[in-house]
């Protein structure tokens, strides 16, 4: 349940070629971390880039977030692309409405997103692959610092993109 399909040095790392061979359609992002800093609002060029090749390409990408929703809207206003916000990941019940948003089959689905226990977990109880990135920013939320210090015990060397 908490081993990710693969792991991207960040969001731009992760190849849209791989993932159009590989048949998916859909992509869930995670925001904080993975597509900005924790705290920012702003979305790194090569992130942001990111998005628009993708959406240009025809993949589905959603914005799920457990931030709260003006502060996610608002990013995804700016790139052009929908979000479920206030998601209480791993739970799987924003995941069901993002993969609704995407209205693609699970099986041609990935999450990308910076946590083990939020992410790939939640990606896992809905039967989604997922792809872990590092964190954007070494700073966290005192919550997270506590689940990435179980996610090196699991973890160890394997984070390596």
């Amino acid at each position: 349940m908490l081993r990710p399909d693969g792991f991207a040095e960040r969001l731009a790392g992760v190849s849209l070629e791989r993932l159009a061979d590989e048949g998916v359609r859909g992509i869930i992002v995670d925001l904080d971390n993975t597509l900005v800093g924790y705290g920012s609002s702003a979305c790194d060029p090569l992130d942001s880039a990111w998005v628009h090749s993708a959406v240009s390409r025809g993949f589905r990408v959603v914005l799920l977030s457990n931030n709260f929703t003006g502060r996610v809207q608002r990013i995804g206003e700016a790139l052009g692309v929908p979000t479920v916000a206030s998601a209480l990941k791993p739970l799987p019940t924003a995941f069901w409405r993002a993969l609704a948003v995407l209205r693609t089959p699970r099986k041609a689905t990935v999450v990308v997103g910076d946590q083990l226990f939020t992410d790939v977990l939640g990606a896992r109880l809905c039967g989604l692959r997922a792809i872990l990135t590092h964190p954007l920013e070494p700073h966290d939320w005192v919550g997270t610092r506590v689940l990435r210090f179980f996610e090196r015990i699991i973890l160890g060397k394997r984070r390596r993109a």
